[in-house]
């Protein structure tokens, strides 16, 4: 009962973050990025702090531990790798290309998974690497290889440390528990933030209606409400079956990009985007043999 409703609730997460990749194209406008990401997990810290504060003046709170904030603070270092990567990446590819490139994550976590603990990837984990390995170059590649846009590099850098972010999460997740973690790593990814704002970019922001509400959305569902989940879920859950369930983040992302703003895929890119997600189900769903996941 406990793992159905964890995987819910992760699925929750995906039809949220799917639905922001217009939004948040939509802002950086207005918006320089290292600065709206600032903002985004700052919110999201002084709205878990406000949630969660008070257990810790309780008499029988738990004790935090020195290796608890250590962790936590790794765990927010690739989560803001992630978005910073991803964030960046955004302004110069599509929502729906960004979408389907961040979905890599799903097949890398197995494989780094398998790395971390020295277990030798499995037949369906090669191929399923493949398979969106060549979904990824027909998705950027629509012309000559220089043609790689910035936006899809960086992106797929982003992937990398999203990936990295899940399998943390999951060995942490049965030693800490998820206030800790939730306000730990956010805390961590927000003072990242703010202290790249003043040296990577000039900060920039025209306080529109539209930035307003990306930052209040972003901050406290996307991030604040979307990471404790992730951190309470994966008690319940394996990071493996985090992936999958965020495999269908593109999903999301490609038909609200289409439905409000009107921008699809190619036919060349949505034969790659339907390579990654046969990879992502390659991966996750291991059809050539029966063994447990990790």
């Amino acid at each position: 009962m406990n793992r159905s409703k964890a995987e819910l609730a992760l699925l929750a997460n995906v039809v949220v973050w799917g639905a922001t990749f217009v939004l948040v194209k939509s802002a950086l406008r207005e918006i320089s990025p290292v600065l709206f990401l600032a903002l985004r997990f700052s919110l999201a810290t002084v709205a878990l702090v406000a949630l969660f504060g008070w257990k810790w003046r309780t008499p029988n709170a738990p004790r935090i531990t020195g290796k608890m904030l250590a962790a936590g603070g790794m765990i927010g270092v690739f989560l803001f790798a992630g978005f910073l990567l991803q964030t960046v990446g955004l302004q110069s590819t599509t929502p729906p290309k960004s979408a389907f490139l961040t979905g890599l994550a799903t097949v890398m976590v197995p494989l780094l998974a398998a790395l971390v603990y020295k277990i030798k990837p499995r037949a369906s984990e090669v191929a399923g690497v493949l398979a969106a390995t060549l979904g990824m170059g027909l998705m950027t590649l629509e012309g000559p290889i220089g043609s790689i846009s910035r936006g899809d590099l960086l992106t797929f850098g982003g992937a990398v440390a999203f990936s990295a972010h899940v399998v943390a999460t999951g060995h942490f997740a049965e030693q800490i528990g998820y206030e800790v973690l939730s306000v730990t790593q956010i805390g961590a990814a927000a003072l990242s933030a703010l202290s790249l704002a003043w040296w990577v970019e000039t900060p920039r922001i025209q306080w529109q209606p539209l930035v307003v509400w990306a930052i209040l959305i972003t901050g406290l569902l996307c991030t604040a409400l979307a990471f404790t989940i992730q951190a309470w879920a994966q008690h319940y859950t394996t990071s493996t079956r985090t992936a999958l369930i965020y495999a269908l983040e593109p999903v999301v992302a490609w038909i609200t990009s289409y439905c409000i703003a009107g921008e699809g895929l190619s036919g060349r890119a949505a034969a790659g985007a339907g390579l990654i997600l046969s990879g992502v189900l390659l991966v996750e769903m291991k059809p050539f043999q029966a063994r447990q996941h990790l």
